[in-house]
């Protein structure tokens, strides 16, 4: 059965997917809630220079040492971003804008300069190919397995191990960070081994999804767990599901519909953050417009109540007192209008008697909080 799971390129390119989708939404939940979503873009970028770098130096396409001068070269552009920052003269943003773009088109210059007949081309560090990495396996407890389920094995497992490891290092200092530093957490030091990492998992990932699609499992994942859930631990546990999803679902679609495996996955993502944009139960859109809805009913229920409570056991009660005043008087449509007596009936505020609306108990405690205790019924 082991020999045939990993024998079938079906399951080692799922398998691929998934392993880039966990480790990049490991840590983009920290990312994303210490707002640096924008330098994983930043570190998938320039890291080709230190990719091109290392091979000039070495020949190496691949291995340890590749990935080490890659992190090296994203950890150069988060400490060149910070100090451009720190000088005032621009802001974080433009900080970024200014030094990915320029160490990017640096290692896109010498790739094309010195790397054209070699596997190191724009195209497939920009968007890799899920579909072959089944085709370059290494020997490992007598099974043939793909070098990339190997080295994003590792890198899942070292994300793990740092985010159990320093959980609240890592939680302090993301939602307080000069508390983490009064207590001796070293914050910064945390920053840069989170950035660090995130640069090793964006090497590991290029020849399955690319630096492009890399970006898309590291912000989206987290971005859609941040909409339904405010607790640390939730919103990492339903960020790694929601890229296991996003792989087997984009996965399938992508067979079916005969296009990019990575690309639909990357696409998957965001397709369910959409879902979540709209239906997420408190902070989804569709929630939001319930409870502005229920919000204005609640208010011109307040003022249902003092237009009630104005004319109540007065000469004007009968011409007041009823739906057609409220319509020709407030200028309320009839069916907000009709809507408010509703929502002010199931809240106990009003009654109708003798065919008019008059306050209940409760309905004139309102109106006494509304004018003040000190004002007695007209």
């Amino acid at each position: 059965m082991i020999d045939a799971f990993f024998a079938s390129p079906s399951n080692m390119i799922l398998l691929t997917g998934m392993l880039v989708g966990a480790s990049a939404s490991l840590l983009g939940c920290f990312l994303v809630l210490r707002g640096n979503a924008m330098l994983s873009d930043a570190i998938s970028h320039s890291i080709v220079l230190g990719i091109i770098v290392v091979w000039l130096l070495t020949r190496e396409t691949s291995g340890p040492i590749q990935v080490i001068g890659a992190a090296l070269t994203g950890l150069l552009t988060v400490i060149l971003t910070e100090l451009l920052a720190r000088s005032r003269l621009v802001k974080m943003d433009a900080a970024i804008g200014l030094i990915f773009p320029a160490l990017f088109a640096l290692g896109v210059i010498l790739i094309s300069l010195h790397a054209r007949n070699v596997h190191i081309d724009v195209d497939s560090v920009l968007l890799g190919e899920i579909a072959f990495v089944w085709l370059n396996t290494t020997s490992l407890l007598d099974q043939q397995i793909p070098i990339a389920v190997v080295t994003l094995s590792s890198v899942l497992v070292i994300n793990l191990v740092f985010v159990l490891a320093l959980w609240k290092e890592l939680k302090i200092g993301t939602f307080d960070p000069a508390l983490a530093a009064a207590l001796g957490l070293m914050p910064g030091l945390i920053h840069y081994g989170l950035l660090g990492l995130t640069s090793v998992t964006a090497v590991a990932s290029f020849e399955a999804v690319g630096a492009i699609l890399f970006i898309a499992f590291i912000i989206v994942p987290p971005a859609t767990a941040y909409l339904l859930t405010r607790r640390l631990h939730s919103m990492v546990t339903l960020s790694v599901l929601f890229s296991l999803l996003a792989c087997v679902s984009g996965y399938f679609l992508a067979i079916y519909w005969d296009v990019s495996i990575g690309g639909m996955m990357a696409s998957m993502t965001g397709v369910i953050f959409a879902v979540a944009f709209v239906l997420a139960p408190e902070r989804g859109l569709l929630a939001q417009a319930l409870s502005r809805r229920t919000e204005k009913l609640d208010h011109d229920c307040r003022a249902l109540v003092a237009h009630l409570y104005t004319h109540q056991n007065t000469e004007r009660m009968a011409e007041e007192n009823t739906l057609h005043a409220l319509v020709d008087h407030l200028r309320w449509p009839e069916s907000h209008a009709q809507a408010v007596i509703a929502r002010a009936y199931d809240r106990g505020l009003i009654e109708r008697r003798g065919g008019l609306l008059s306050l209940k108990l409760k309905g004139e405690a309102e109106a006494h909080s509304i004018f003040g205790p000190g004002r007695g019924l007209a």
